[in-house]
């Protein structure tokens, strides 16, 4: 008798979360991430009260809510590869629909659906597949090294960040602190306070996935507690830790 594969739903890695969800509920939120929804085929995605059957592409910390039966959800690191192909197809703008149908399938049980999403996704978006290779536009090596540094959460044992204040970053990087905070600004577009609460909060999630609770996400992250973990949750992402661990299979 062969064994039965998992079914995932879930992908967090290095630049992106993606996902594929039902009956998705997320009131008004804004994250850092660019964002990419994929509704499934006989599916529909409903952005500021409006119904729509194609892909759509949200900029960052661009207020929004998100309605969908059934469907991908991508959230892309402003910095990587992909984040600047969908930067580029905004054009200025907050809010895209790609002249695509909603066409992909959801993931079977099999372990390589995120790997389908993205040659599909590629086929709309130049250069749109290279999310996987973890490439980013970063081009200062401190930048980049101290980025390694919290990748690593993604391969073992979360760091907690508990020590990351921007003057012990600074100082390891031989660096002023308003030096620092200049050039991370510069290299990620995105101040290092906000991309630090972002990467606690992939902390959290990360840990949940694996079957934890809120108060031990908290604590893996580095929150107070779970009350102060729940807020910033519903915050960044429109819907409570319930909800999200709800769409984990």
């Amino acid at each position: 008798m062969s064994e039965k594969v998992l079914q995932q739903n879930v992908w967090i890695k290095t630049g992106y979360i993606l996902l594929h969800g039902a009956s998705i509920d997320a009131d008004e939120h804004q994250h850092i991430a660019m964002q990419v929804v994929w509704p499934d085929r006989d599916s529909t995605c409903t952005l500021a009260g409006k119904a729509f059957h194609k892909v759509v592409i949200i900029d960052s910390n661009t207020p929004h809510c998100l309605k969908m039966q059934s469907g991908w959800v991508l959230l892309v690191e402003p910095h990587s590869v992909l984040g600047e192909c969908l930067k580029e197809q905004l054009s200025g703008q907050s809010l895209k629909l790609l002249s695509a149908e909603a066409n992909l399938k959801p993931p079977l049980f099999h372990s390589d659906a995120s790997t389908i999403f993205f040659k599909a996704l590629a086929e709309l978006i130049p250069r749109g597949g290279m999310l996987d290779s973890q490439l980013n536009t970063i081009t200062d090596p401190r930048i980049n090294c101290l980025l390694a540094e919290l990748n690593s959460c993604f391969s073992g044992e979360c760091i907690k960040p508990l020590q990351w204040r921007a003057k012990e970053v600074a100082q390891k990087y031989h660096l002023s602190e308003s030096r620092f905070l200049h050039l991370f600004s510069g290299q990620v577009g995105i101040s290092w306070r906000p991309y630090l609460l972002w990467r606690r909060m992939l902390c959290a999630l990360l840990t949940m996935q694996k079957g934890a609770s809120a108060t031990e996400a908290a604590f893996s992250a580095g929150f107070s507690d779970s009350a102060h973990l729940s807020r910033t949750f519903k915050n960044t992402f429109g819907m409570t830790i319930r909800q999200a661990i709800s769409l984990f299979k």
